[in-house]
């Protein structure tokens, strides 16, 4: 009796270390590079020799890319242990499907695929922020959009699990697995919120592969994509001081020197959308203490009482088009809080500012956040259900944006289309906006 509980207890403990080597948490994303496609996966024990294979979709995994390894150690007492795999697929054939799945002789993952796609038709996009394993309300609908090919990027704008590194980082691993669904099928570009923070943000660092020309952990990069240049920056680091202030100096340096190229005549003919990508807003109209509700939100003002890199007046004068947003469970064209909308008829069309999109309600434990009472000068549309935003560049002066709500089944609730006939810094042409009081503004100062 004693030798046969022996037996099945080295049986199940076997069973669980094989389960250990599984390849999980699969994700993709884009380089800087065309014909580029990172993929990106961790198992719980090593597995040595990991690798993808990969192929056309009408024929065998006959290729194989080798992967490389880094061991990431959770910040909590119990300094848990996961293995970080990251393959980069080179040489991609365009318009072309691929196949593929993660794995090493100690067990291979599902069977997956993804597009490569010629870089004039890139021009889709699913934006969200916010989005936790409790309360994931938009996650089915947004996995079903992926696996029909809606999509040809999700951009997610920072705040993620609620928070990865709970429960030693297990609630990161339970994320990471839930939007498997969406990001093995479609690259999934991101940029850090507040809720990663933790460890100085150690999980996001990790888990995630973005293009490297920026700080080369994931804080801050860009890339071309289609008809835009695309920037995702860390709001964060104007908030989290205790990991040095020379972040904040770092950033907005390489963020003036990435603009100058992106506004060079050569690259802004080939890439006239510059569209930025950062977690905390600028501006918001909900009611609560959030730093966006301030007249100088860090963020637009930079540092307190100094007002030093700021980042208004920088994609201001730089011409940037359109800023996506996060964090508020919630803008008119906007600069220095005067609303520059083109007309009174056509607000989006030549508008004298930047326009901004706050897009942080996909789901997560916080629930809704409440408005104001009253419907805010600079907030076009405002609307507390749970849902997500779908982005069309539609050519080279039009960009099409629409909300959907999953309370809604998935009905589009606003839409608006972007016109920017020249993409040029805004103070060439002055602009006379409406200027905002401040006993109208934000409800605190």
């Amino acid at each position: 009796m004693w030798l046969s509980t022996v037996i099945l207890l080295i049986l199940y403990v076997s069973n669980c270390a094989g389960d250990n080597y599984q390849p999980e948490q699969i994700h993709l994303s884009y380089t800087d590079v065309l014909n580029e496609m990172a993929v990106t996966w961790s198992t719980q024990i090593y597995a040595n020799d990991s690798y993808v294979e990969y192929g056309l979709w009408n024929e065998k995994f006959n290729l194989v890319q080798n992967a490389t390894v880094s061991k990431f150690i959770d910040g909590s007492s119990a300094h848990r242990v996961l293995y970080m795999y990251r393959a980069v697929l080179k040489n991609l054939v365009m318009n072309t499907t691929y196949i593929y799945h993660v794995g090493s002789l100690f067990g291979w993952s599902g069977k997956y695929s993804f597009r490569t796609i010629l870089n004039e038709d890139r021009d889709t996009f699913a934006v969200y922020g916010d989005l936790g394993v409790v309360n994931a309300q938009s996650l089915a609908r947004l996995q079903r959009e992926a696996q029909m090919d809606y999509y040809d990027a999700i951009l997610h704008v920072g705040d993620f699990a609620y928070d990865m590194d709970a429960d030693q980082s297990r609630v990161g691993d339970q994320f990471m697995n839930e939007i498997q669904e969406i990001a093995t099928y479609v690259p999934y570009m991101v940029c850090p919120g507040n809720h990663e923070r933790a460890y100085n943000f150690s999980n996001y660092k990790a888990r995630f592969t973005m293009p490297n020309n920026g700080d080369g952990e994931n804080l801050w990069y860009s890339y071309n994509f289609g008809l835009a240049h695309i920037i995702s920056f860390s709001t964060e680091v104007y908030f989290w001081w205790e990991y040095g202030f020379a972040q904040i100096v770092n950033q907005y340096r390489w963020l003036e020197q990435d603009l100058i190229w992106a506004t060079a005549a050569e690259n802004r003919t080939k890439y006239p959308w510059i569209i930025t990508m950062g977690h905390q807003p600028m501006y918001c109209s909900n009611a609560n203490q959030d730093d966006c509700t301030l007249y100088d939100s860090r963020p637009r003002s930079g540092l307190p009482y100094i007002h030093t890199y700021g980042l208004e007046k920088l994609f201001y004068d730089y011409g940037v088009d359109l800023e996506l947003w996060a964090h508020e469970h919630s803008l008119w064209p906007i600069y220095n809080w005067t609303v520059c909308n083109g007309s009174s008829s056509e607000p989006y069309k030549n508008p004298g500012a930047p326009t901004h999109l706050i897009s942080g309600s996909a789901g997560c434990f916080s629930k809704h956040n409440p408005f104001l009472n009253e419907t805010q000068i600079y907030s076009a549309f405002r609307s507390d259900d749970y849902g997500y935003s779908r982005m069309k560049i539609i050519n080279t002066t039009h960009l099409y944006i629409e909300q959907v709500s999953d309370d809604q089944g998935g009905k589009v609730i606003d839409n608006f289309t972007l016109i920017r006939e020249k993409h040029e810094p805004y103070s060439i042409h002055q602009h006379k906006g409406v200027k905002i009081s401040h006993k109208t503004l934000a409800y605190r100062q």
